[in-house]
């Protein structure tokens, strides 16, 4: 599952005519939700529901025009359900709701295996399993010594905390936890990690990952995948 319902307001006026999904990283020629598309086929994926809401319509004509690799659906989220509540609504079009199930937010541009991280959710029997980031800290940092004298100056260092990477998968029961309406990472997610049903996967060092969320995104992701050849 693709979650594509978000405005996209820090991303302004990119997402003024379209949705944030919908956004090109200049130079690539490929909307975001494409690159995510061929990154789910080349991981085995067929079939992807796509959950919309701002702005579906522009969405579901660039997918019914599209050479796509994999069998898409589009899910239209009519009221504000929520995070929890959309992504509940969604989940009930799956095509096989009996097996376990990947979802990504429909505004990261990442690369790695999906197929890892399915068989570490299976080997721990997890119900739910999130993908974990550690992004790089967007100023400049320093370290000192005991004095307090600045002995050096670390442009863009990695965050020593580990993020929602907003990669996931799910075991076939998650969807009867979540909300009708609301958000699940205030209500489902905290109850599984008292069960010790919840768990994290560190995305793979060295393996790319970034959040498009401002125009600023889209210049550094346009600087980095030019660098990578992608």
């Amino acid at each position: 599952m693709v979650l594509a319902g978000g405005q996209g307001s820090r991303l302004r006026p990119y997402t003024d005519d379209r949705p944030k999904p919908m956004v090109e990283i200049p130079g690539t020629g490929t909307p975001i939700i494409g690159h995510q598309l061929i990154w789910l086929a080349e991981e085995g994926v067929t079939d992807v529901v796509v959950s919309c809401g701002h702005l579906a319509e522009v969405l579901q004509k660039w997918l019914d025009s599209a050479d796509l690799p994999v069998s898409v659906t589009t899910v239209v989220e009519t009221e504000p359900l929520g995070r929890g509540g959309g992504l509940k609504y969604a989940a009930a079009h799956l095509p096989r709701p009996d097996q376990p199930w990947y979802a990504t937010n429909g505004d990261i541009w990442t690369r790695f295996s999906l197929r890892d991280m399915a068989d570490f959710h299976t080997e721990r029997d997890a119900t739910a399993t999130l993908a974990l980031a550690r992004p790089r800290i967007p100023w400049g940092a320093v370290t000192t010594d005991g004095f307090g004298h600045i002995t050096d100056f670390i442009e863009a260092p990695p965050s020593t905390f580990e993020i929602n990477a907003g990669v996931y998968v799910f075991s076939p029961g998650f969807a009867s936890l979540l909300p009708e309406r609301g958000d699940h990472e205030r209500t489902t997610f905290p109850g599984l990690a008292r069960e010790r049903k919840l768990f994290g996967f560190p995305i793979p060092q060295g393996a790319y990952w970034r959040a498009i969320d401002t125009a600023k995104d889209l210049t550094e992701a346009a600087k980095e995948l030019a660098a990578l050849g992608r």
